[in-house]
């Protein structure tokens, strides 16, 4: 791939309405929450870790004020859930999204031997998830309507009988909304943390958030470069004509090994990217 140029930009502009209550994202609690993601096993499809781990999100979510639909949907001759969290009635204003299933076979293993085991998904998978619930916890009451979308059936595809992103393709079919900005958070817990700007992702809101990024001395980190072209769970928003970007490190040698391991995610790089989407949401509060 070749990297593109670095973007500038000026600092976002104060605004005038009424200060919001301050949250505070917790990096080492959503390092919990990977934990237990990856003590119940991989989150493969019709297995009884992907039905747990619904059970659990679901019960964390209420627990923070959230209310909770299960969208069933079927797609290729699979039975997805997608979970949708939301507060009121109105429609959202903006959409995070990740996705909580991992991957059935482990096909870019170095050991051949291992490719055909199941892959745990401490970071493809369940760091998305991690940063969604602490954000469920965190995001003001007073907010912009959002709603927070665990998709399912993502993370399979290139193999028989199976396609990429079956859950958000589902979702945008079943719901069919209109935000103003759909983010997807994907491969966030990377110890080794470098997350660039997605090529296909909406030029305006990535550099809004890369920019509260920037102001919080996180550039090591959300490196103002362009460097990959992912299809992801915000390729079916874009396609709709609907603003969505791509929050995800491809730098991670692990993707969809038998090695993405805990030990390869940190709460420090939740931390970060947390603090990150708190300060632009507080941001956008204020326009």
């Amino acid at each position: 791939m070749v990297v593109g140029a670095y973007l500038l930009w000026t600092e976002l502009p104060l605004r005038t309405r009424p200060e919001l209550a301050p949250a505070k994202f917790d990096g080492e609690r959503a390092y919990q929450d990977i934990i237990r993601q990856t003590e119940l096993g991989p989150r493969t499809p019709d297995s009884e870790a992907h039905a747990q781990v619904r059970i659990w999100m679901r019960t964390e979510l209420e627990e923070a004020g959230w209310d909770v639909e299960v969208h069933n949907f079927e797609s290729l001759g699979h039975q997805g859930y997608n979970l949708i969290a939301s507060r009121g009635t109105s429609s959202p204003q903006i959409i995070f999204g990740a996705h909580y299933d991992s991957r059935i076979h482990a096909d870019q293993d170095l050991d051949p031997h291992k490719r055909g085991q199941a892959v745990l998904g401490a970071n493809d998978g369940a760091s998305g998830v991690a940063a969604l619930l602490e954000l469920a916890r965190n995001i003001p009451q007073d907010s912009l309507p959002i709603w927070l979308v665990f998709f399912d059936l993502e993370d399979n595809g290139n193999l028989p009988g199976w396609d990429w992103i079956l859950g958000s393709r589902a979702f945008l079919q079943e719901y069919a909304p209109n935000p103003d900005a759909v983010i997807i958070l994907d491969m966030i817990g990377d110890a080794d943390l470098n997350i660039y700007l997605e090529r296909n992702s909406t030029p305006k809101i990535r550099e809004e958030i890369w920019s509260q990024a920037s102001m919080q001395g996180f550039e090591a980190y959300f490196i103002a470069n362009e460097k990959y072209s992912i299809l992801d769970d915000h390729t079916p928003f874009l396609e709709a004509g609907i603003p969505a970007v791509d929050i995800i490190d491809f730098d991670y040698p692990y993707w969809h090994t038998t090695e993405d391991t805990l030990d390869k995610v940190s709460a420090d790089s939740l931390q970060i990217v947390g603090d990150t989407i708190l300060s632009w949401l507080e941001w956008k509060n204020k326009e």
